[in-house]
């Protein structure tokens, strides 16, 4: 899909740009220096500061992520909307907040609702939602792993720009380094 595309709201469909953009798109995620961000559903690291990061940004907001990254969860995430996105026809969920979706193309119509809303993985949802994401928030985990086996895409720097950074050392509760980077770039590019 291009990324000089949006979702149509009144049919569902991707069309032309307009002048006007409603909301913005925001990719969420901690990555590691490889771009790792987990393995066998689960995240490689624990670091608290981060997930309260989270936590603030996300809040009252809607939320896409893949099926799996739902499963990954123990409950929903309170005060958010769940968008998840399954090819499985059949997937339904029964909690209050969580809509399923068949298409990244269904759930960017569901997030024009709204003025801001966060594609938060898994690794194939970032991949589809880049196109249409016009800021990142990346914790940057200072460590590789290579045993990891989902992945953050690459961010192209020469269509991305750093707005701001913010460095966190190691400490009593987090075991590695990380930087908060927060990325933007033009609606029309």
């Amino acid at each position: 899909m291009s990324s000089r595309h949006q979702i149509n709201k009144n049919k569902g469909q991707l069309g032309p740009r307009k002048q006007e953009r409603q909301v913005t798109i925001c990719m969420i995620a901690a990555a590691a220096e490889n771009n790792a961000l987990g393995k066998d559903n689960n995240l490689l690291w624990h670091l608290p500061d981060d997930f309260k990061r989270f936590k603030k940004l996300t809040t009252g907001h809607k939320i896409i992520m893949g099926r799996k990254t739902f499963e990954s969860f123990p409950k929903p995430l309170p005060n958010r909307l769940h968008i998840i996105i399954t090819r499985d026809k059949n997937y339904t969920v029964t909690f209050k907040n969580c809509v399923v979706v068949h298409s990244l193309e269904e759930a960017l119509v569901l997030a024009q609702k709204d003025t801001l809303a966060f594609i938060i993985g898994g690794g194939e949802i970032y991949k589809l939602g880049e196109p249409f994401a016009t800021a990142i928030e990346l914790t940057r985990v200072h460590a590789s792993f290579e045993e990891a086996d989902t992945f953050f895409p690459e961010i192209d720097t020469t269509r991305w720009k750093l707005d701001a950074e913010e460095y966190h050392p190691v400490d009593d509760k987090h075991k590695i380094a990380f930087t908060y980077r927060t990325f933007s770039r033009p609606y029309y590019f």
